[in-house]
């Protein structure tokens, strides 16, 4: 059940670092798969930072965790694309 919700969280917060990340999107769907793996992303990049993010509850910090993971994979990912 902790996969499905962290597969929900992830969507949404892909959908929202496209939102975000405006000319670095690759379209809703691939947004989504982004945003998913930016959920991963997001937690051990912060867990390496040693930041924790506490807003409102469990569910607000690990949607913003995985916009920050999902924004981090899109500007990689638009580095990549441009050449």
């Amino acid at each position: 059940m902790e996969l499905l919700y962290v597969l929900i969280i992830g969507a949404i917060a892909g959908w929202l670092a496209g939102q975000v990340w405006k000319g670095g999107g690759f379209g809703l769907l691939w947004n989504i798969i982004i945003g998913i793996a930016g959920s991963f992303v997001g937690g051990w990049l912060l867990g390496k930072l040693g930041v924790s993010i506490k807003l409102g509850g469990p569910t607000i910090s690990l949607i913003i965790t995985s916009v920050i993971g999902a924004v981090v994979i899109l500007f990689i990912a638009g580095l990549i694309k441009k050449r």
